[in-house]
């Protein structure tokens, strides 16, 4: 990457996350800085999220990362005896290989109904090699940051999936689908569905909400829930200034 596309990065990145993550004191815009620089990561493409006041690689950043430094492939197996299926259990060996001829580096995986999100419940089995993927990636790089696939259980306390009542369809696990906890937001503060959605496209980067990727979704999604709860009439402002966005494009 040439000077000139690392500084247009960084304009972008610092950008972004101006316009997503509005409560993001000045170290943090500091930290992303030097992360770009390092890691050269796009948080518009979601390669770099920010979460719970951390920052945090996702897989798409490190197999970019691979890609980037010419990754010679990725090797999972799957730990027949450690997992137990039957309750849904599951255990990956992931070995990364530089170059030709490297000796390889590991990194191990698991995931339970315990330690997975309710929003990925029933796929623990994938979860799990992609944890093993991304740290056996993250020591081959010398990458400090968790990534977000690790997270599970975390991500799903700070922000919990609304309870199925029987009103919303389901991802087939007994949990609404992220278009479902969007709508239940927009009825519980009454907020106006279109803005929303024009707001989500910005916040995520794309003409849509539906070309954004699960992650920024999920990360949209427990911004305006926070954004609501804290401070209501602030939020009614931001999706305000869309109402223009909205009649030009109506």
């Amino acid at each position: 990457m040439s000077e000139l596309k690392k500084i247009e990065l960084l304009r972008e990145n610092l950008r972004v996350a101006r316009l997503r993550y509005p409560s993001l004191p000045p170290s943090e815009l500091r930290l992303l800085s030097g992360l770009t620089r390092t890691l050269r990561l796009s948080l518009s493409k979601g390669e770099i999220l920010w979460i719970d006041g951390k920052w945090y690689v996702t897989n798409g950043g490190l197999l970019r990362i691979a890609f980037r430094h010419h990754c010679k492939g990725i090797l999972t197996v799957l730990q027949e005896r450690q997992s137990d299926p039957l309750n849904g259990r599951w255990i990956f060996k992931a070995t990364v290989y530089k170059s030709r001829g490297s000796r390889g580096f590991t990194g191990y995986g698991d995931a339970d109904p315990t330690n997975v999100s309710s929003l990925v419940r029933g796929a623990e089995m994938r979860v799990a090699e992609t944890r093993a993927v991304n740290r056996a990636l993250r020591k081959a790089y010398g990458i400090g940051l968790c990534s977000v696939e690790e997270l599970g259980a975390i991500r799903a306390t700070s922000n919990p999936a609304p309870p199925n009542n029987g009103t919303h369809s389901s991802n087939g696990n007994g949990q609404p689908r992220l278009r479902d906890q969007l709508c239940l937001l927009i009825r519980q503060y009454n907020l106006d569905a279109n803005l929303v959605k024009a707001y989500a496209a910005d916040f995520c980067g794309t003409e849509t909400l539906r070309g954004a990727s699960r992650e920024l979704v999920e990360s949209f999604i427990s911004n305006l829930s926070t954004a609501a709860k804290e401070n209501r009439e602030a939020l009614i402002c931001k999706l305000n200034s869309y109402s223009q966005r909205t009649e030009a494009t109506s």
